[in-house]
């Protein structure tokens, strides 16, 4: 058996190094996301399996920002502003309307400003992250109900905060796991 030659050695590990770049290119997207999502970096609001057993006298005003992303449709929250006591759930609603005439698959992010507050801006049901399909002419209502956690009065960096902006952007999806709406009347899964 011959011995590889310095060129074939070098050839092969460029071709690895290669392969290892392209699938760390793909899990970068949804490694970050899911980092996002429980150190609450970033904005990105947490999610959480219960709300608190404790509500400040302490408010906050929520903002409610909406944004479509190379989609032909309506995105608007119900109430662009909620004044809620750290600790209470509140809920707010959005309606999407597809104003084309043929099906739209898209998806909803989010972020939360200051970012800041986002480790203890949590939600207990959201849309977002989950691929829907709005039919020609449909208006759909997606729910979000939130809490801004108690700790937040009292850590140093988010302590004064008076004011937090949930932002949503919806951007076109394909290819989406439609089990997931099935079932729900108004098409919004939490």
């Amino acid at each position: 058996m011959k011995k590889p030659t310095a060129n074939a050695v070098a050839a092969i590990a460029c071709v690895l190094g290669v392969m290892f770049m392209t699938g760390a290119a793909f899990a970068a997207v949804p490694l970050y996301r899911m980092f996002c999502q429980v150190t609450g970096f970033n904005g990105t609001v947490m999610k959480a399996d219960a709300a608190p057993d404790v509500q400040l006298d302490q408010t906050v005003l929520i903002r409610f920002d909406t944004n479509v992303r190379g989609l032909p449709m309506t995105f608007r929250a119900e109430q662009v502003t909620q004044r809620v006591r750290i600790g209470e759930t509140g809920i707010a609603y959005f309606d999407v309307t597809n104003t084309s005439d043929a099906p739209i698959q898209a998806t909803a992010s989010y972020n939360v400003v200051p970012e800041r507050a986002g480790p203890y801006f949590q939600k207990l049901q959201c849309f977002c992250f989950e691929g829907q399909t709005i039919q020609p002419g449909q208006t759909m209502k997606f729910p979000v109900q939130y809490f801004v956690a108690p700790e937040m009065a009292t850590d140093r960096e988010s302590r004064g905060v008076e004011e937090i902006t949930l932002s949503y952007t919806f951007y076109p999806t394909k290819g989406f796991d439609q089990a997931a709406n099935a079932g729900s009347p108004t098409g919004a899964a939490g």
